[in-house]
């Protein structure tokens, strides 16, 4: 198979394609592909919003979250590079 095709779990391939040509992560576009398959795109693109803004997170906080996602090199990330790494994930 090749690296960026989704595997048979992905339920949306076209967005799941579309997001991975953007930048985002395996993870990060079969997540949102599958969200959008079960219900709507536009509804999908209206969930977000609901946590708090990253910046106002502690660094304990970040490491925390960034731990869950098991994000490698955590442990050594200042505030703002674990910051770019969960918006990145």
């Amino acid at each position: 198979m090749p690296e960026d095709k989704p595997g048979p779990s992905v339920k949306d391939d076209e967005l799941y394609e579309e997001l991975r040509d953007e930048g985002d992560s395996k993870e990060k576009a079969a997540r949102i592909a599958n969200a959008a398959a079960a219900s709507s795109r536009s509804d999908v693109g209206r969930k977000g919003g609901e946590s708090g803004s990253y910046d106002d997170w502690t660094v304990d906080d970040l490491k925390e979250r960034a731990r869950e996602l098991d994000i490698e090199g955590r442990s050594r990330m200042d505030k703002a590079e674990l910051i770019e790494a969960l918006r990145n994930h």
